[in-house]
């Protein structure tokens, strides 16, 4: 059985967004309560969260930003940069417990105490850009962990594999000109498509030219179409850039319950491309996968999807 970390905490869900916002604290438990009730909880590894070293947060995002954003949440402002980032005075200090957490993870993973994990953190991330809050994100959880595993833990290449349903813009913008970070997306692209971005024709830019690579879907393609699209994409492209460890921005609001898109990929559908990139761990990464929440919106389907992603983790033959 594989050394399978969960990170954690209620603290997650000080940060509060107001009574009409998706990105609700209630997400978090409906996750653990998934993993709970499918008694999954006594074969994890749980961990909690720790308060990030600001110099990694430093090493994604600008200084004023960071300054800004502590400085609007300590002002009792409820709004920051856009009005998709709903917060309260609580917000700042729990997106570097996010980060924090990943990066404790990610510490222990290489040091050979988690084979891989899963992150279940609030704010998401994959929106955030340098100098930018997007669309629920204020830090970029995953673009840290990267720079972490590269300037601390001596990794040279790291994948990350965005499923959420929304294009990642922070993750890509942040790695677009840098061939040591190999950006995959897969999301809807039109119609729900926020924020806009990652088309197939997005590659990257300059030295990072031909290191992000977007697979666009169209509104109720569903299953069939990702699978197309990651055998044909992402497998290939992973085959050639060898990742040593593989990050997973994990957004479950493609699933067809999910108001906030439609795609329409089933309970199943996720599990096969959970599968996927196990496969690949076990193939190019020594299994060294860690997966972070980004979105999902659907509270009655959380429990389901969030058990089963954690069940892959748990049975991932990485022999």
């Amino acid at each position: 059985m594989n050394k399978t970390g969960f990170l954690y905490d209620q603290r997650y869900q000080l940060h509060l967004t107001g009574d009409y916002h998706p990105e609700v604290p209630e997400r978090l438990s409906h996750v653990y309560r998934g993993i709970q009730e499918a008694g999954l909880l006594a074969r994890l590894i749980p961990l909690e969260a720790s308060r990030a070293d600001m110099k990694w947060i430093e090493l994604v995002h600008d200084v004023r930003y960071i300054q800004r954003f502590e400085a609007a949440c300590l002002s009792g402002k409820h709004m920051f940069d856009s009005p998709d980032n709903q917060m309260c005075y609580d917000t700042y200090e729990t997106a570097i417990l996010a980060v924090g957490g990943i990066l404790d993870v990610a510490r222990r993973l290489m040091e050979g105490q988690l084979d891989n994990a899963f992150c279940a953190v609030r704010p998401p991330g994959h929106h955030a850009e340098v100098a930018k809050a997007m669309g629920f994100c204020y830090f970029n959880n995953v673009a840290i962990a990267a720079r972490y595993l590269q300037n601390h833990c001596g990794i040279q290449r790291v994948g990350i594999v965005d499923f959420d349903v929304h294009h990642g813009n922070g993750t890509q913008h942040i790695f677009e000109q840098d061939p040591t970070v190999f950006y995959y997306s897969i999301h809807e692209h039109p119609s729900f498509a926020y924020p806009g971005t990652g088309r197939e024709f997005e590659y990257g830019i300059n030295s990072g030219h031909g290191y992000t690579k977007n697979s666009p879907v169209l509104p109720g393609k569903g299953d069939e179409e990702y699978k197309r699209l990651i055998e044909k994409d992402l497998i290939p492209a992973f085959e050639k850039f060898k990742p040593e460890v593989i990050l997973v921005s994990v957004g479950f609001d493609a699933h067809e319950d999910d108001d906030m898109s439609g795609i329409k990929l089933s309970t199943a559908g996720y599990s096969w491309i959970m599968q996927r990139i196990v496969e690949l761990g076990r193939q190019h990464a020594r299994g060294r996968i860690i997966s972070v929440l980004e979105g999902g919106y659907c509270l009655h389907r959380l429990p389901e999807l969030a058990a089963n992603h954690v069940e892959i983790l748990l049975n991932a033959d990485n022999s």
